[in-house]
């Protein structure tokens, strides 16, 4: 980068982080990868070629227009009465938090508000245990153009009964980067439920950097959905990771639903002796758009437990991939990592990966795997025309059933019931 354009840029970001009142620890975390983040080295992710498209849009915000955007238009959000928070692009529309859940002690706000508020809680967690700048060049770009997020604390022994949302909508009428950080900490023994949604408007081409941070302290449990639903317009790279400690717990249940190109992270590192995390993913590829998605648990502690399941369907030209990766280190005994990934292709031109990986670094251990490509199976196809069922419905009840065990791990109905409603429209083309 030529120094005058780096000079205007770190600018730039540096006015920016005054207007968020960014905290001392963060400005300086984010200049320093700003001036870094170009000598890191890209991820390698398996089979997924995604070099050339462009996730590292540096245009970190609209200015004013964005918020004039979203004043001048009215921007509504049904929040009903549950706990939610609603983001558009950069701007904080609607926090939604009852009173009996801040009588406990729950913190659940956007991420600027929380590092002001609570900096001890954010600087000890914010890109420093999950994940950290320096892992590559995404995760460093990510460091220096954050520009906006959400922090979730639930405190010890705190057990939320009632899920939480949080939407988050794309604003690309602008031409805007949209670099989300979600941190999410579970301390002792505590207990939620967390969804969250992305959504697109507008057709600016833009990039999307999203980092998910899930930290179970001992005996946590967290159950953590996600409905993926970026525009064509959009490029986008999405890493979650959890980092669980002793004994506790984190299901993951994540429609992959993007009209645009997708590389994804699913990561858990199981830390702690006892630690469990089941991560069930469903993606459907159309038009002529590329998903590759690596799906990875590491199992450090002992008899620590990971699962991996993905099903994915793919029509058109389009391509998607799974890579399912297993990692037992030495000494993490009685540990079990199992595996399954499974593509339906619909269409003789699409393209379909499902590339299962063990690394076994232990003796005393479960481990497996199972992965298949492949189309509908003629035999449910014949039971179900044999009853008089047309073909292109008994495809789609097929395709409902093969998705249909993600589906039915998301806690919130109006969610499922939005996800179904997002495979439905994607299946119309059949």
């Amino acid at each position: 980068m030529l120094n005058e354009e780096k000079t205007s840029l770190l600018d730039a970001v540096r006015l920016f982080s005054i207007e968020k009142e960014e905290p001392e620890w963060m400005r300086t975390k984010r200049l320093e990868w700003l001036e870094k983040y170009e000598e890191q080295a890209f991820p390698l992710m398996e089979r997924i070629s995604y070099h050339r498209w462009p996730l590292l849009d540096t245009t970190i915000s609209a200015g004013a227009y964005g918020e004039e955007l979203v004043n001048s238009q009215g921007l509504q959000y049904d929040l009903g009465d549950t706990p939610k928070i609603v983001q558009y692009g950069n701007v904080t529309l609607m926090e939604q938090l009852p009173q009996h859940l801040i009588d406990q002690g729950v913190i659940f706000t956007d991420l600027y508000t929380a590092a002001q508020d609570y900096p001890e809680l954010v600087q000890e967690y914010y890109m420093t245990t999950a994940v950290k700048p320096e892992e590559d060049r995404f995760t460093a770009f990510h460091t220096a153009f954050m520009n906006s997020g959400v922090f979730l604390y639930v405190p010890k022994n705190v057990v939320i009964e009632e899920p939480l949302e949080a939407l988050f909508i794309q604003n690309s009428h602008v031409k805007e980067s949209f670099v989300k950080h979600v941190l999410l900490v579970a301390d002792v023994n505590s207990s939620v439920k967390y969804v969250e949604r992305y959504e697109t408007e507008g057709n600016e081409k833009n990039s999307a950097n999203i980092i998910v941070e899930v930290i179970t302290k001992t005996g946590a449990q967290v159950k953590f959905s996600a409905v993926d639903t970026m525009g064509e317009s959009t490029s986008v790279y999405i890493n979650r990771r959890g980092h669980l400690l002793k004994d506790s717990s984190i299901e993951w249940a994540i429609g992959v639903m993007n009209d645009g190109n997708v590389i994804s992270d699913f990561d858990s590192d199981l830390i702690g002796d006892g630690s469990h995390s089941e991560i069930k993913v469903v993606a459907v590829s159309t038009g002529r758009q590329v998903q590759g998605i690596d799906t990875r648990v590491t199992n450090y502690g002992k008899h620590s437990i990971g699962h991996i399941l993905q099903h994915g369907v793919i029509m058109d030209r389009s391509t998607l991939t799974f890579n399912g990766i297993g990692h037992i280190i030495k000494g993490a005994k009685g540990a079990d990592a199992q595996q399954e990934s499974r593509v339906l292709m619909l269409s003789d031109n699409a393209r379909g990966d499902a590339n299962p990986i063990l690394l076994i670094d232990e003796n005393d251990v479960t481990a497996g795997h199972a992965a298949s490509v492949g189309r509908v199976d003629p035999e449910e196809m014949f039971y179900l025309l044999s009853r008089g069922i047309p073909k292109a419905e008994a495809e789609r009840l097929v395709i409902r059933g093969f998705l249909g065990t993600v589906i039915a791990a998301i806690p919130v109905k109006e969610i499922r019931d939005g996800l179904v409603e997002m495979i439905e429209r994607k299946l119309m083309k059949l």
